[in-house]
């Protein structure tokens, strides 16, 4: 019997991505793309130093120079509100976090290399540019913190010396006495400190935006790269203008990139907004790199101790983390959520009895940090597989083994973690076997041989991971038969480069009968999108498109209704197929256009899905890795990579394959190439990508992607979500399989990134 066939379109189907066309050949319309009539241009101007008084000389001048139309600094914006914190974790003491202020523009005092000091606006971008360098600022320096695991030390200099401390705050999680317990009558505890190291986004598109102000209305429309634009125009109103937001209107076009960094509000939107109002004219600012390495928030940056108590059979019995997150100079909007949200997930898929964890966020004059693709759980996944690694070398177990004995069995499944997450569904050791049997464990040891006969070290890394993606919520979907027989989707995601056109148009497109290309996805548009929830989280698919599905069975079911009466039939006799409506084994028919059009009842070919999910959901799987070492250079080639995922349901394997390796590339990266460097005065020594190590696509093998598929209980359509799993798994199978190469020369553990250098010197110590 032959397969069957694979269907067009539908959840599924491989459909090759629509917006390609116009992306590669250069017809796409981002933000820096867009410069609107009359267009005015700013440049901020930023501190070079890293803590510093500083006063601004007279800038009569400097605003008389030719073009230009504001030069603005923290005394010229004081109806502006500062910059807002928007997620807090409880404090283990119950009190609220202090939240030090973070102006607009800085107010006599700099914290961090590129804290904005001024803003000015003229003609082009080459005047405001040489006005903003004609700016006379006088820095008196200050001595400066940039380690963040010194932050606490006793003498340490203070970011903000009112409070007296660089704590910003400390949370708990789990069980003191139980854990206590725990490691009290253990056989056994193995200890690993970790460095999880900043990282700078680096999308391709720089950050970049345009206000224009109509003082007809008293709107403000503002063009920004954005991962969802109602988020930033409600920020933007109650935060820091403190306006209605129907004053507001946000427009996201093509984005080239998010990955977290682009879901905040920046200085410069208000900025510009103010600008717009005052000028009456619009205003474009367009970040240069450098911008994006001072300015954009980071990712990561955690110093981590972690023990782990064992039996006698290698079984887990408790938890001991202490985790010491830089939060950079400022508390960022999510910022201070991000290390208690990613200690959920400490645990990964083991059966761990008690946990007890720490987490202290600590400021240090460094650019603030917030959500990078995965947003804590990468660094979750990091620390557990590193330590469950340790774990197998000191207990002399296979690291197989000690993974399946402590497995959370599938039998247990749906199973509430110890710090409150609850995994539904998800078969551990399958995906595991199944990746060890493709990446063909058996026959490393003879490919260890061949390398070592070479001079070369050769290891072999793996690990496990769960994560935490489309958190509680919902995402509504309206979708609406047009008069020519296409249709519109209207959905409040914000693709940055994931596909969602595609994968919303090919269930619509599957449910109406219709080609892809007539169908339409509007996002990005705060004026024309009534809600939205952005992108993050891995979000979009999962709940936006459970919303999609549901929207498009109500309009085909409003469609029969009106074909039946129409064509003179019952409605469950009335099929879709091909942009028209017919009666199932007859010749009467109708198009979808002629439908449309001749409808008494318009609403009828509107329809509105609105999925709410109450608990997220759990994509897991396998990441494996082997690599070779050049013991004289110190430099690494990984050789295989191997991907085993449950996704829960696969929607187009294309686009997840995208999703999956663009993930891997970003671990990868951070695994041994991406670092970001600060001297002891907090210049940033990696702010240029000749310095800052971005992997390029010689760093790769071809990845062996797979999946193992056990669909969420928790989701309507069974979906996990892919956005970040591949960063998730990438970075600690990379470092097992570093350590297992240097393990011959008895080095149990190295820091990301395991660049050439910080190999080859770990091997001459040893």
């Amino acid at each position: 019997m032959s397969a069957p066939l694979t269907p067009k379109f539908g959840i599924g189907a491989p459909v090759r991505r629509r917006e390609d066309a116009a992306l590669i050949t250069g017809h796409g319309s981002f933000t820096g793309d867009i410069t609107p009539a009359d267009c005015l241009h700013a440049v901020v101007l930023r501190s070079p130093m890293a803590h510093a008084r500083f006063t601004i000389g007279d800038l009569a001048a400097v605003r008389a120079m030719p073009g230009v139309h504001v030069v603005w600094t923290a005394d010229d914006i004081g109806d502006l509100a500062a910059m807002p914190t928007k997620a807090f974790p409880k404090q283990a003491n119950g009190q609220p976090i202090r939240v030090p202020r973070h102006p607009v523009l800085a107010e006599g005092t700099v914290r961090h290399v590129g804290d904005p000091v001024a803003f000015v606006v003229a003609d082009s971008v080459v005047a405001a540019r040489d006005a903003a360098e004609a700016i006379e600022v006088a820095y008196d320096g200050l001595p400066a913190i940039v380690d963040t695991g010194a932050a606490l030390d006793d003498g340490a200099t203070l970011v903000w010396p009112e409070h007296g401390t660089n704590l910003a705050f400390e949370h708990h999680l789990g069980d003191r006495a139980a854990t206590a317990a725990a490691f009290a009558r253990a056989d056994r505890v193995v200890d690993l400190t970790i460095l999880n190291n900043r990282l700078v986004a680096n999308y391709m598109e720089t950050r970049a935006a345009i206000a224009d102000y109509d003082a007809a209305s008293g709107r403000w429309t503002l063009t920004a790269g954005t991962q969802g634009g109602h988020g930033i125009r409600d920020v933007l109103a109650k935060d820091i203008l403190k306006v209605d937001r129907s004053r507001i209107r946000v427009v996201t076009p093509d984005v080239g990139g998010g990955f977290g960094t682009k879901a905040f509000v920046y200085a410069e939107y208000p900025l510009l907004m103010r600008a717009a109002e005052q000028l009456g004219r619009p205003v474009k600012w367009v970040a240069d790199r450098n911008d994006h390495f001072v300015a954009d928030a980071h990712g990561r940056d955690n110093v981590t101790t972690a023990k782990l108590a064992l039996d006698a059979d290698g079984r887990f019995l408790a938890l001991e983390i202490d985790l010491v997150a830089a939060m950079g100079a400022y508390l960022h909007q999510f910022g201070p959520y991000i290390p208690c949200l990613g200690v959920t997930m400490s645990t990964g898929l083991y059966d761990i009895g008690a946990i007890d964890v720490t987490v202290r966020g600590v400021y240090t004059h460094t650019t603030p940090t917030d959500a990078y693709r995965g947003a804590g759980r990468p660094e979750a996944a990091y620390l557990i597989e590193r330590l469950v690694d340790v774990a197998a070398q000191e207990t002399g177990l296979d690291p197989v083994e000690i993974r399946k004995r402590n497995f959370v069995a599938t039998a247990a499944l749906p199973y509430k973690t110890v710090t409150g997450r609850l995994y539904d569904t998800g078969e551990f050791s399958g995906h595991l076997d199944k990746a060890l049997e493709l990446a063909d464990r058996d026959g490393f040891a003879a490919r260890k041989a061949a390398s070592a006969a070479e001079g070369k070290l050769r290891g072999f890394g793996f690990a496990t991971y769960i994560e935490a993606c489309a958190f509680a919520g919902s995402e509504e979907a309206n979708v609406t038969l047009n008069p020519d027989g296409s249709a519109t989707l209207f959905i409040g995601t914000q693709t940055n480069g994931q596909g969602h056109a595609t994968a919303y148009g090919q269930v619509i497109a599957g449910y109406l009968g219709i080609d892809l290309d007539k169908v339409e996805t509007v996002q990005g548009d705060t004026d024309r999108v009534r809600v939205g929830g952005g992108t993050g989280g891995s979000r979009s698919i999962p709940l936006g498109l459970a919303s999609v599905d549901i929207a498009s069975k109500v309009l085909v079911e409003n469609i029969r209704q009106l074909a039946a009466d129409r064509l003179e039939a019952a409605p469950g006799d009335i099929e879709l197929e091909g942009g028209s409506v017919r009666v199932v084994g007859t010749d009467r028919s109708l198009s979808l256009a002629d439908l449309a059009a001749g409808t008494p009842d318009p609403e009828k070919l509107k329809a509105h899905g609105n999925f709410e999910q109450e608990e997220c959901t759990y994509p897991n799987g396998t990441h494996v890795c082997e690599l070779e070492i050049d013991p004289e250079t110190g430099t690494t080639t990984i050789a295989r990579y191997t991907i085993v995922d449950d996704f829960g349901v696969t929607v187009n394997p294309l686009l997840l394959a995208g999703q999956v390796h663009g993930g891997v590339a970003q671990g990868i990266g951070q695994a041994l190439l991406e670092n970001t460097v600060y001297d002891g005065d907090g210049q940033l020594l990696t702010a240029t990508f000749l310095d800052y190590t971005m992997p390029r696509a010689d760093d790769f093998p071809m990845f062996d992607f797979n999946t193992r598929n056990v669909p969420s209980t928790t989701n309507l359509l069974g979906i996990k979500g892919a956005g970040e799993a591949g960063t998730i798994g990438a970075a600690p199978a990379v470092m097992n399989a570093v350590v297992d190469a240097l393990s011959d020369a008895g080095i149990r553990h190295i820091d990301m990134p395991a660049t050439p250098s910080r190999i080859w010197q770990a091997l001459s110590a040893a």
